[in-house]
C-alpha cells in the first residue's frame, strides 16, 4: 500500500488533488481511497487530505500518520510545528513540495535525510496559464506512482472533473503535464510501487 498525506491550505486544491489521484488509481485497476481532514474551515487555514493506493482491497479506515509520500502545497507550512508535515513521514519516504528552493536547500532547511522532490509549481502553474500549483504537483507525484497510474488516466480524470469549464480545463491539463515532465527531466524517478 501507498499512503499519501497532501498539505496545504484552505482553498489550494489539497482535498480536489487527493480525490483526483484516486479517481486516476481506480481507473488503473487499483484500490483507492481519498479524503480530507479540516481544522478550522476557513480559506488559508491549514488542511491535510489523504489518499491510498493499494493492489488489494483496502480495510483500514483512518488518517495516514505513517505516509510514504508527503506533499506540501505551500513552502511556508515546513516551518510549522503545529501542522508537523514531516511527522511519521516514513525514513525512506518522499517529500514533494512546491518551492523555488532546490532539493539541497530544503534538505538544508528542514533536516530531513530521506528523498526530497522540489518543484517550482507555483512558476509552472503560472507558465500554464493557471493560478493553482496543486494540479502540477497531481502531475509530478502521477510521475513517481506505479505504472497503474498513467498519465493518461489523470488527464481522464481532470477533463471529467472540469467538462463544463473548457478554458479552465486545457490550462489545467498544461499545469499537469507539466508537473508530470518536469520531474521526469529533474531525474530519472524512483517508481513507487504498491
Amino acid at each position: 500500500m501507498i499512503e499519501i498525506r497532501w498539505h496545504g491550505r484552505g482553498g489550494q486544491g489539497a482535498k480536489t488533488v487527493a480525490q483526483l489521484l484516486a479517481a486516476a488509481a481506480l481507473r488503473g485497476g487499483l484500490w483507492a481511497q481519498a479524503f480530507p481532514e479540516y481544522g478550522p474551515e476557513r480559506s488559508g487555514a491549514p488542511v491535510r487530505a489523504f489518499t491510498r493506493l493499494d493492489r488489494r482491497e483496502i480495510r483500514l479506515h483512518c488518517g495516514v500518520y505513517q505516509p510514504d509520500i508527503v506533499v506540501v502545497l505551500d513552502p511556508t507550512l515546513l516551518d510549522s510545528k503545529e501542522v508537523g508535515v514531516l511527522e511519521g513521514l516514513k525514513r525512506h519516504g518522499v517529500l514533494v513540495v512546491n518551492s523555488p528552493k532546490s532539493s539541497e536547500e530544503l534538505r538544508e532547511q528542514i533536516k530531513f535525510s530521506g528523498r526530497i522532490v522540489a518543484l517550482d509549481a507555483n512558476r509552472l502553474a503560472r507558465e500554464a496559464g493557471t493560478r493553482f500549483a496543486n494540479v502540477v504537483l497531481l502531475g509530478a507525484l502521477a510521475a513517481l506512482l506505479p505504472e497503474e497510474i498513467s498519465l493518461s488516466d489523470v488527464e481522464e480524470e481532470l477533463q471529467l472533473t472540469m467538462r463544463d469549464k473548457p478554458k479552465a480545463l486545457e490550462a489545467n491539463l498544461a499545469a499537469l503535464r507539466a508537473g508530470f515532465y518536469a520531474l521526469r527531466r529533474q531525474q530519472e524517478p524512483e517508481v513507487l510501487v504498491c
